[in-house]
């Protein structure tokens, strides 16, 4: 049997962090930077606001906006990381809730890697810290025995930490977090010591509180965060926009072939998604009835790249409304029963009744049958 190998077997990487994808960003900002900077942190505030929200620097270099939306929350945002209060990212699924905490950490710490994902599973330790416990038994409580947690690296380091869905962790785990943001300390009564936070270090933490699943949390932990509400975008060519743009990025991370003409299948996604969140058609005419999804951008992103591979690889490689009717469904019958009938009506009542949808039109009632 022979085997073939190449000089570098090392595997692209499919989604990488905030920090790889855009280091060239962060270098040039960094580079030219020369405004105050808070302990520990990469760049000053304005830099960072500006690494979200996109701009062209001195030199020339282009930064690309990471969120579309008002300028105001991005500085709020910033500014609260600053101060020795944390930062609660609030919004209902698909806001960009996690994409700008991944950039916020990056564009401040140069890592957005210290991660606590909340699930209703979700343990004490992953907040505190853990034991090797093969090493607990031989030699006992320790350091060497001690598995710190990514907000205890986080504190050690001067560094920002993540907790993605606050709300979905049990409302006893998320309690823990209360001495760390009030006293920014970490006590370890196991080994008598603690851990007591370096400069930059601070907490993001992301919620939503119309999913199902989630706790609320308590006076005592809310009092310790700033809450920035990140809107649904605010028009529809501003959230056409962003879903070409995540498209695009998806599309060249993923490696799919260009599909071209795809403008009138996203703001057809876009529209749709919109009408049924709002309960109301786009010229304010007609009332409609909301599924149970959100229906988010995140969403329309979804459905539009799951098109675009379908075009590429099974179509003629023009994006048509037959290679996104599929997914739109998908995405808006979550309930087989009841969004069934709320989107069979809103076929036959509203896109039935636009004369340039009837491929659309055609597309969804063969795959709603």
């Amino acid at each position: 049997m022979t085997t073939t190998t190449t000089a570098d077997t090392t595997p692209e990487l499919l989604r990488p962090h905030a920090e790889q994808a855009f280091a060239e960003e962060l270098r040039a900002l960094a580079a030219l930077d020369d405004r105050p900077r808070p302990p520990s942190w990469q760049l000053s505030p304005w830099a960072v606001v500006t690494y979200l929200l996109g701009g062209t620097l001195d030199d020339g270099t282009v930064i690309s906006p990471k969120y579309v939306g008002p300028r105001r929350l991005m500085e709020v945002a910033v500014a609260t990381l600053a101060t020795d209060r944390a930062l609660l990212l609030l919004g209902v699924p698909g806001t960009a809730k996690t994409w700008v905490s991944e950039h916020l950490s990056a564009a401040i710490s140069g890592a957005s890697t210290l991660l606590v994902q909340g699930t209703s599973g979700t343990a004490e330790e992953a907040i505190r810290y853990g034991w090797n416990y093969a090493r607990l038994l031989a030699e006992g409580p320790s350091e060497g025995a001690l598995v710190p947690s990514p907000v205890m690296t986080a504190m050690s380091r001067g560094a920002i930490a993540r907790i993605e869905e606050l709300t979905r962790i049990p409302s006893d785990v998320q309690d823990a977090l209360i001495t760390v943001l009030s006293e920014k300390t970490l006590p370890v009564p196991e080994l008598g010591m603690e851990v007591q936070a370096a400069k930059g270090f601070n907490v993001i933490a992301t919620a939503n509180d119309r999913d199902r699943g989630v706790n609320d949390l308590s006076s005592a932990l809310r009092r310790r965060f700033n809450t920035v509400v990140l809107p649904l975008p605010a028009s529809e060519d501003e959230e056409v926009a962003i879903v070409t743009r995540r498209v695009e990025q998806l599309g060249s991370a993923l490696e799919l072939p260009t599909v071209p003409a795809a403008a009138e299948e996203v703001r057809r996604v876009v529209r749709v998604f919109r009408e049924l969140r709002s309960g109301m058609t786009a010229d304010g005419r007609t009332k409609l009835k909301s599924p149970s999804g959100t229906l988010s951008t995140a969403e329309a992103i979804s459905v539009i790249t799951n098109g675009i591979a379908l075009s590429a690889h099974f179509g003629d490689g023009t994006l048509r409304a037959s290679d996104i009717a599929g997914a739109v469904l998908g995405s808006v019958i979550k309930d087989p029963v009841a969004d069934a009938v709320i989107w069979t009506e809103y076929l036959e009542a509203v896109v039935r009744e636009r004369p340039d949808w009837s491929d659309f039109y055609r597309a969804c009632r063969e795959v709603t049958g």
